[in-house]
């Protein structure tokens, strides 16, 4: 089983020489083969180039770890909770 928590895309200027749009989605997971665990798959890709970005096997600490370390940068930037 694979199911979809949230998609999306970030926002920087299409035409930034130095940094590319990036796509991402955030799924549960529950068939990773090798994995023998449940596990939170990170995607992420280059705006218009699917199929060629990153896929992370996330275990549940380490999505943990992951959303506590979001939530520490949006709180430096005055964005936290």
């Amino acid at each position: 089983m694979k199911k979809l928590a949230d998609y999306g895309r970030d926002d920087h200027p299409a035409d930034d020489p130095e940094r590319a749009q990036v796509a991402w989605a955030v799924a549960a997971l529950d068939d990773c083969e090798g994995c023998n665990d449940l596990r939170v798959e990170l995607t992420l890709e280059e705006v218009g180039r699917p199929g060629a970005g990153l896929v992370a096997h996330l275990s549940p600490g380490a999505a943990r770890q992951l959303a506590r370390a979001i939530n520490t940068a949006l709180r430096e930037i005055g964005e936290g909770a």
